[in-house]
């Protein structure tokens, strides 16, 4: 089927506030933006940015917000406005903030007042030259905006004091800006969201994902669950951050793009207030990863929750382990589709169809997306072998900002982008990510892939996370460590490798495993394999000076 990608996201989001206007479209404390609100507030901040700021189309506002009824209107203003948007993690330190702001040369930013300190640490040696700070009650009612305000600076004391050169509230923004915007003519070619990435290699780079490639991959989404969307009547729950792009597309342009609903979770961490906004919500779709699920499963009034309005779970963001698939099925009663997708892709590259969700697959291709693996030397590898996965459709990204040389070492002349994931494809087209091509682990010539050992420790029963790393063995090969959280009494070595031996080959088994409170993970709750391993090595040279 042709879909049309020839579209912006500024038109996407004009039709759906004209065709959906009277429906809910963010809910957040309680409090509830309708399209037609989401429409008023967005044009009234892109006035504000066109009249009294010295902003033109093309110039990057970096956006510093959780998940937050702000967040929508000020990004759709930014666009409306013609700007790029550089979506930016609140948890970020004052030294990653100036290396973001710098590198995509922001002009403005836009900060919660609960998070600025760190931002104000280092505005004055950025190209900044406007911050706008919203406070997290700015656009709840007045009255309980007020209270909500007050209680969170100065009953709770969450916000610490800062300041900044040029500033100015969000709701004085609002209140002085024109009534109306001037209409700006975007392309679709042109860039629409910087997304910051480690990528395949090394230094956080920015994603150039055009309004094209957004476009397209929200045609894609919605066209692959056409029978199971069901515009302007489902109810999505929001618990990863917007700023991510797997959340982003699914919440602000896939729902958004066909008036669906979608509940702000602002701290998903925060798990018995999660679980609390929850009650009596009749969710039908549920956006989530593997260690999210793991987490709500271990709460008690989360397993008394009514799930019989939910119609499917998505899963992205991280393996997901086929233990976990099971409970969450079995507790929810509703289907539970894993995806796959990176940010030079805007994201989504795969699901599983519904009706045929295969275990330990990410699903297949969607339209339009071809997807091939490669041994090391570049050769396309048969299907059924493992080899690094590449991928090539319309939202692949244009490449990352201004790095053109970590762009060609990604995106081949053919425009075949190589994810840096092994991965194996079947005859009917699933994809199986065997595991990072960075994490894969050298014993003694033989490959282990982490995800599969990390999958069969967490069938332990008494085993909550598993994270499975290399550690050199000074002879130029590597060892297996496995670093376990338990959920009870801690295990002891010789249960974990023997639960281990009776389902891994002997060289896949963990040589050494250490037990933790808990494990490192990125802001949407990925395990950071890549800390746990550099902290077990520096720990090592520690030992031998």
């Amino acid at each position: 089927m042709s879909l049309n990608y020839n579209k912006t996201l500024v038109e996407v989001f004009a039709q759906a506030c004209s065709q959906y206007a009277q429906k809910p479209a963010f809910t957040c404390m309680n409090h509830t933006l309708s399209y037609a609100d989401l429409d008023r507030l967005s044009a009234r901040f892109a006035a504000y940015l066109q009249a009294h700021t010295r902003l033109q189309p093309g110039d990057r506002i970096a956006v510093q917000l959780p998940n937050i009824l702000q967040y929508p209107v000020v990004v759709f203003g930014a666009l409306r406005a013609g700007l790029i948007v550089v979506n930016t993690n609140p948890l970020y330190t004052p030294t990653e903030i100036k290396h973001q702001l710098n590198d995509s040369g922001a002009k403005a930013l836009i900060v919660l007042a609960n998070i600025a300190k760190n931002a104000a640490e280092v505005i004055a040696e950025t190209q900044v030259e406007q911050v706008i700070v919203t406070e997290l009650g700015d656009l709840h009612p007045p009255v309980k905006r007020l209270l909500l305000n007050f209680a969170v600076k100065y009953i709770k004391k969450m916000v610490p004091a800062f300041h900044f050169p040029r500033q100015i509230s969000l709701c004085k923004a609002l209140k002085t800006a024109p009534k109306h915007y001037v209409p700006v003519v975007v392309k679709p070619e042109d860039v629409a969201v910087l997304q910051y990435t480690g990528g395949t290699t090394g230094v956080a780079k920015g994603a150039m994902l055009t309004h094209r490639n957004l476009v397209a991959n929200m045609l894609q989404v919605n066209h692959y669950m056409r029978d199971i969307f069901r515009p302007g009547q489902e109810y999505y729950v929001a618990p990863l951050p917007l700023y991510h792009i797997y959340s982003f597309t699914i919440h602000c342009t896939s729902a958004l793009s066909i008036g669906n609903h979608n509940l702000l979770i602002p701290n998903p961490r925060d798990i018995s207030g999660f679980v609390k906004t929850l009650q009596g919500q009749p969710f039908t779709f549920f956006v989530g990863l593997n260690t999210l699920f793991n987490a709500l499963m271990r709460d008690s009034d989360f397993v008394k929750l009514d799930f019989s309005h939910l119609r499917l779970t998505s899963s992205g963001g991280m393996a997901l382990t086929s233990e976990t698939a099971r409970k969450w099925v079995e507790l929810t009663k509703a289907p539970l589709s894993e995806g796959y997708g990176l940010t030079e892709t805007s994201p989504v590259v795969s699901i599983n169809p519904v009706s045929d969700c295969r275990e330990g697959s990410v699903g297949i291709a969607l339209e339009n997306t071809e997807v091939r693996v490669i041994d090391e030397h570049g050769a396309s590898l048969p299907l059924g072998e493992a080899g690094e996965l590449c991928v090539r459709g319309p939202q692949v990204m244009r490449g990352y900002w201004l790095r053109p040389e970590a762009t060609a070492e990604v995106i081949d002349d053919e425009g075949w982008f190589q994810t840096g994931d092994i991965a194996t494809i079947d005859a009917e087209g699933y994809i199986k990510i065997v595991d990072r091509k960075k994490d894969m682990i050298n014993v003694s010539g033989f490959k282990v892939f982490p995800n599969e050992v990390e999958d069969v420790l967490s069938t332990h029963p008494d085993i909550l996370e598993a994270a499975v790393v290399g550690i050199p063995d000074g002879e130029g090969s590597e060892i297996v460590k496995a670093f376990i959280v338990c959920s009870g009494p801690e295990l002891s070595f010789e249960t974990v490798r023997a639960y281990a031996r009776e389902k891994l080959t002997a060289y896949k088994v963990p040589h050494q495993v250490e037990f933790c409170k808990d494990l490192p993970k990125s802001n949407v709750g990925k395990i950071l394999r890549r800390e746990l391993r550099d902290r077990d090595i520096q720990k090592c040279q520690k030992a031998t000076t």
